[in-house]
């Protein structure tokens, strides 16, 4: 892991650009601290392919990107732990809706910002959208399962 990530306060990833960039490319070699792949970081992380790529091509780096990082950082991708698809593909469809885009364009530090200060403390926030437990279900880990509680809501600022 790169020490020089240890000192430093979070969301410092997201200070500017520069900082927001070397987060991205700390994750995508896996070299990010474990400890610092929180749920912020994940938003972040989405939100620099989201206003990137287009969304499909987004959606298959954020997967394989997480999948990579899991195995960097000694987390199996298996039926029980690791890489969760409905989890990912939720968060995905969140943020796509929150910043009003289905593709490309926009700041991605600036939506970044955006989504980490509205959503950055909501890790639970997909639990108002499913009636049973969809971290622990194996199926939802393996494959997308739309809500069953409620539809994702469009939230565009």
């Amino acid at each position: 892991m790169d020490s020089s990530f240890s000192s430093l306060p979070e969301p410092f990833f997201l200070e500017d650009e520069a900082s927001f960039a070397q987060f991205i490319d700390a994750f995508e070699r896996g070299a990010w601290p474990k400890a610092r792949w929180t749920h912020a970081a994940h938003l972040a992380m989405a939100c620099w392919y989201l206003c990137s790529l287009p969304k499909s091509e987004a959606i298959e780096r954020v997967r394989n990107g997480i999948r990579n990082y899991n195995l960097a950082v000694g987390v199996a991708n298996t039926e029980d732990s690791g890489y969760h698809e409905t989890l990912t593909l939720f968060w995905i469809e969140v943020i796509s809706r929150t910043l009003g885009r289905d593709g490309p364009g926009g700041n991605p530090l600036e939506a970044a910002r955006r989504i980490v200060g509205r959503l950055g403390a909501r890790r639970d926030f997909f639990r108002d959208f499913y009636t049973f437990d969809v971290v622990k279900s194996r199926e939802a880990r393996a494959n997308w399962i739309p809500p069953d509680a409620r539809e994702i809501p469009w939230e565009q600022e």
